[in-house]
């Protein structure tokens, strides 16, 4: 339009020599950008090059301003901040339901991991014909029957060693006195005296009886919170042994109905861990139960089958448990067999947790699930610290089953990615042809 209205005007104005000049000028200024206009498009297909865009303006707050002049690290580490604030809160509030519901959580805890140990019995007892109910009976009658043996043969160990145990930790308790009484040590004589011992006693008992009675209270009280808690493992016992399926489906229907299916596997791959866990854990205790009760009887230490039993019951607070479990039979032979003697219970328990450490363990334990020593640690002394003796037994069972769940996640959402998106290709592009006249007048 523009090029037609010079010409018009070049043709019609016959005014000055000068405005014909500038006329022919400019029309060939227009040509040359229509020219350029209609070049572009096609150099821009056939050399990857993009036709040029106009630019657009853009209109920058005070706010947006401020908020580019943060430093890039500064808004991950900012964003990373207010997350792990939030996971710290949650689990924070998790735990304190979990600390107000003790009574009902702890026992909870302890019959699903019985279950994990004694679902593979009751499953394999409804192969055999017998209905799911009388099968979780039966696995639920024996584990108590196993209790209830091992318990006796405890008691009545103790209860026939008791006499001369006594005997042995009197004249232990002689010797220790006699050595400390002709020892460099400053001690005051009055402290070998058992009058003396006999009248601070009394007057401690005296000076004490409100702090006894209030003990005598808190101990009652205890011992019923016990009581209530077993009946509840118990009860809860034979219902996950029963119907393990069902509660957990029941609870998995509360989620969201995408999530199900993934959450599902990852739960059952969880619990196949936890079970694998656990059955491990029991040889291991029974391993060292074992090796402890050869040495206390080859020593002729007496309790001995207690001492052992006391080692199976803390071989499952990894690492330590059994050690400072073992440690009591270390203090029960130096008093009443000799300081020789404990000694060489000390060396056994040594050997006992080196096969453990090094044999049983990666043995039995690496196949179900993997955990660091560091990992492990921590979990025990949170466990500790958050439920004592109890937070300790379960700490490391919760730490391998969170662990396989978590890692069971992360592996399907990889498979989702990898399911989604196509992978890449491999044939180079095909050159666009030549442009149509058509084409050419439309760029």
């Amino acid at each position: 339009m523009e090029l037609g209205k010079k010409i018009r005007e070049l043709f019609g104005s016959r005014s000055s020599k000068d405005a014909t000049e500038r006329a022919l000028a400019e029309a060939s200024d227009l040509a040359d950008q229509a020219a350029v206009r209609q070049a572009t498009p096609r150099r821009g297909l056939f050399e990857g090059v993009a036709p040029e865009i106009p630019t657009e303006v853009r209109v920058t707050s005070t706010a947006a301003e401020s908020d580019q002049a943060v430093p890039a690290a500064l808004k991950v580490a900012a964003a990373w901040a207010w997350r792990i604030f939030l996971v710290a809160g949650l689990v924070y509030f998790v735990g304190w339901i979990l600390g107000f519901l003790s009574e009902v959580a702890i026992p909870l805890a302890v019959a699903s991991l019985l279950a994990a140990a004694l679902k593979p019995l009751a499953n394999r007892l409804h192969a055999w014909g017998l209905p799911k109910g009388p099968a979780a009976a039966v696995t639920l009658l024996g584990g108590i029957l196993l209790i209830a043996g091992s318990l006796t043969l405890i008691i009545n160990s103790i209860a026939g060693q008791a006499g001369e145990l006594s005997q042995q930790v009197v004249r232990g308790f002689g010797q220790l006195e006699q050595w400390l009484m002709n020892s460099p040590l400053p001690i005051d004589q009055s402290w070998f005296r058992l009058d003396e011992w006999g009248t601070r006693i009394q007057q401690f008992l005296v000076d004490s009886q409100s702090t006894i009675a209030a003990a005598a209270g808190d101990i009652g009280t205890s011992i019923g919170h016990f009581l209530a808690g077993v009946a509840i493992c118990l009860f809860s016992l034979f219902y996950f042994l029963y119907d393990g399926r069902g509660i957990f489906s029941f609870l998995l229907n509360l989620m969201p109905r995408s999530a199900q299916a993934r959450a599902d596997a990852a739960a059952l791959r969880g619990w196949q861990s936890l079970s694998a866990y656990v059955r491990a854990t029991v040889l291991v205790a029974l391993v060292d139960a074992i090796g402890v009760l050869i040495v206390a009887l080859a020593l002729r230490v007496p309790l001995a089958p207690a001492l052992a039993a006391l080692v199976f019951l803390g071989a499952f607070i990894p690492l330590v448990g059994a050690f400072v479990s073992g440690f009591v039979a270390v203090l029960v032979a130096l008093v009443a067999v000799g300081w020789v003697q404990s000694l060489i219970m000390l060396a056994g328990i040594i050997v006992v947790m080196q096969v453990e450490g090094h044999i049983l363990q990666p043995f039995l334990l690496g196949r179900a699930v993997h955990l660091h020593p560091l990992a492990v640690l921590l979990a025990i002394a949170m466990g500790i610290v958050i439920a004592g003796i109890v937070g300790a037994l379960l700490a490391v069972p919760i730490l391998a089953f969170v662990k396989t769940f978590v890692q069971e996640l992360y592996r399907q959402s990889h498979e989702v990615v990898a399911h989604e998106v196509p992978p890449p290709s491999t044939t180079p592009p095909t050159p666009p042809g030549p442009l149509t006249p058509a084409e050419a007048a439309t760029a």
